[in-house]
């Protein structure tokens, strides 16, 4: 058996055969995608001639470090190609992301992409979506109010995320409410539920948006899924 950090850049590894020269690509943001950025940040020092668009700060400054090329997603007027990790998987490429704070930028720029393509270890793997608590964006005033109308009208436990003792604000300057539901088991009517509350920017769905799903496992060995 492997450790979790190698068989997350097992994954990464993989995904880097989807990559091909003069791509633009979206970069997504976690754990497993900062193996993906060390992966092909390797491969431009070798010549590979690609244009990136990260989803998140964080994203952007590892990038920036290792040379590799960033535009902003108003720069493009498409991407080819993203590689994101993602919180949990379903067996239809249903996903919830957000678990990093930019479920935002990801969702917008997987949105952009002819593809998105999601690395992830085997523990992301779940028949039904909801283990993992549900990312929530919203704007600070009143994110009380939102609180209290997804966990009244859901009847689930819904927490301001923290850091620091303090109020985790993500790139754009808004809080992430995080949803314990258990089990969600209509996320594409939940996804549009949530939506309709005002004071929410975005939930960390993401519904009929991968192509297909990288799984690394602990005994070294790759599953590769793909959209029905």
């Amino acid at each position: 058996m492997i450790n979790k950090e190698e068989i997350k850049r097992l994954a990464a590894v993989q995904a880097m055969e989807q990559v091909r020269a003069g791509m633009t690509l979206g970069v997504g943001t976690g754990s497993t995608v900062y193996w993906f950025i060390l992966e092909l940040a390797k491969q431009v020092k070798q010549g590979l001639s690609v244009t990136c668009v990260p989803t998140s700060a964080a994203t952007a400054s590892l990038a920036t470090q290792l040379g590799i090329r960033l535009v902003t997603l108003n720069e493009v007027s498409k991407l080819d190609l993203t590689i994101d990790g993602a919180d949990e998987i379903d067996p239809q490429l249903c996903l919830i992301k957000g678990g990093g704070g930019a479920l935002l930028q990801e969702k917008m720029v997987a949105a952009a992409s002819d593809k998105l393509v999601i690395i992830a270890d085997g523990s992301k793997k779940v028949q039904q979506l909801g283990r993992f608590p549900l990312p929530v964006e919203v704007i600070p005033y009143g994110w009380k109010q939102v609180q209290q109308h997804i966990a009244f009208t859901n009847d689930v436990v819904v927490l301001l995320r923290m850091k620091n003792d303090l109020p985790l604000i993500t790139d754009h300057g808004h809080y992430i409410l995080d949803c314990q539901f258990n089990a969600i088991t209509d996320a594409a009517k939940l996804a549009v539920v949530l939506n309709t509350i005002p004071g929410v920017v975005e939930n960390g769905l993401f519904i009929n948006m991968a192509s297909m799903a990288i799984i690394a496992h602990e005994d070294g060995s790759i599953e590769t899924i793909l959209a029905p």
